[in-house]
C-alpha cells in the first residue's frame, strides 16, 4: 500500500513532510495509560511501517533503540510513513520488570489482538491493534531478554501459508543483520507478530540483549538493523546492506518447570543440546528434594531462565532446531 496523505493516529497527526511526537491515552477500563508515539510522514509516498518496543517490562535494548530511531528519522528522507511506539505497555515497563503487567498479572504478548471489553491488558492489546497495527504495511516488534533471561539474538516470524506474505516477512527478517532467524510453522497464538500475520501484515519479532542489560552499543547496532529493514521496504534510500548469511531454525521445544523451588541451570544461551540431556535441577529449599530437568528435543537453546526462584509453568528454556529449508525464498 502506498500512502501520501496525512498520518493520523488517534488525535495525533503528521502532514506529509511532518514529524509529530506525543502521547495518546489508552482507556484500560480501570485506568488510562499514556502511549508515547512518534509519527514520521515522509515527503515521498511509500508504505506505512510500525515499530513497537516495551511490550514487556525489563526489556531495555528495544526501548532504547526505538527511542533513538524516533529522534533520528526525518521526513525528508522517508518514503511513506513510520510510526514508532517505544513503550507499548507503560504499566509493565514503568511499574514492573517482568513479562506480566502489574495491573492484572497478564502477559500482553499472549492475548493479541486483545479484547476491548476485557481486562486492562486485553484492552491495551486491542488498543494497540486498532490504533497502530491496523493500517500498517509492515510491523517490527522489538524485544529483549528480560532481567532473569539469557538470550542469543534472533529474529522470529510465523509462516502463514500465503507465499507472498511469507516471502516479504522472510525478506524483512533477513535485512536486520542478525544471523539466526527462527520461524514458527503457523501463525497461531497471542503474540503480537503472529496476530498481525493473521491479519495479512508482514511482521517480525526481534530479540536482542539479555538479563535486562542496557548496552548503548547494542542499541546502536539495533538501530542500524532497523535502518536495514526500512531500506529493504523502500522507506529509506539507504545503501542496501550485504545480506547476513542467515541460519534458519524452527522452534523444537519449550521447557517449563514442573516444580516450585530454586533453579540451577547447566546451560548457556546458544548452547547445543541433545535430546535427554540434563539442563539443570530445581531444588526444593525446604527439604532439598531435587527435580532434574532434561531437554525434550535436540537443538540450540536461544533463551533460558537465569532467575533463581521458579514456580510450576515457569519457562526454563526454549530450543530451536535447524530448519529443513529457508521458507519464503
Amino acid at each position: 500500500m502506498t500512502t501520501h496523505g496525512p498520518l493520523l493516529v488517534g488525535t495525533l497527526s503528521a502532514e506529509p513532510g511532518g514529524k509529530t511526537r506525543g502521547t495518546l491515552p489508552a482507556d484500560l477500563g480501570t485506568l488510562t495509560a499514556d502511549i508515547p508515539l512518534t509519527l514520521v510522514n515522509g515527503t515521498h509516498p511509500g508504505p506505512r511501517v510500525l515499530i513497537t518496543a516495551g511490550v514487556h517490562g525489563g526489556e531495555f535494548s528495544g526501548i532504547d533503540a526505538a527511542t533513538r530511531l524516533a529522534a533520528l528519522l526525518e521526513p525528508d528522507e522517508v518514503h511513506g510513513q513510520v510510526v514508532i511506539c517505544p513503550v507499548a505497555n507503560p504499566p509493565a515497563v514503568y511499574q514492573g520488570r517482568l513479562g506480566i503487567s502489574p495491573l492484572d498479572g497478564v502477559n500482553i504478548n499472549r492475548v493479541f489482538p486483545g479484547d476491548p471489553e476485557g481486562g486492562p491488558t486485553e484492552r491495551l492489546a486491542a488498543w494497540l491493534f486498532s490504533h497502530l497495527v491496523d493500517g500498517a504495511d509492515a510491523y517490527v516488534d522489538l524485544h529483549s531478554g528480560g532481567i532473569d533471561e539469557v538470550l542469543k539474538n534472533f529474529v522470529g516470524y510465523r509462516l502463514t501459508g500465503d507465499p507472498d506474505l511469507d516471502a516479504k516477512t522472510a525478506d524483512m527478517a533477513g535485512a536486520l543483520g542478525i544471523e539466526d532467524v527462527i520461524f514458527g510453522t503457523n501463525a497461531d497464538g497471542g503474540n503480537s507478530h503472529a496476530a498481525a500475520a493473521r491479519q495479512g501484515v508482514p511482521a517480525i519479532l526481534v530479540e536482542t540483549g539479555q538479563l535486562g542489560e542496557r548496552d548503548a552499543d547494542a542499541a546502536r547496532r539495533l538501530v542500524d538493523g532497523l535502518y536495514g529493514v526500512l531500506g529493504r521496504l523502500g522507506v529509506l534510500e539507504t545503501k542496501p546492506q550485504d545480506d547476513t548469511a542467515v541460519r534458519a531454525w524452527v522452534w523444537a521445544a519449550g521447557v517449563v518447570s514442573e516444580a516450585t523451588g530454586l533453579w540451577y541451570p547447566e546451560f548457556g544461551a546458544g548452547d547445543d543440546v541433545t535430546q535427554g540431556q540434563l539442563l539443570g535441577r530445581v531444588i526444593d529449599p525446604a527439604d532439598g528434594t531435587e527435580h532434574k530437568v532434561h531437554a525434550p528435543a535436540a537443538g540450540r537453546i536461544f533463551y533460558g531462565m537465569r532467575g533463581l526462584t521458579v514456580a510450576p509453568g515457569a519457562e526454563l528454556a526454549a530450543i530451536a532446531a535447524p530448519a529443513p529449508l529457508d521458507p519464503g525464498h
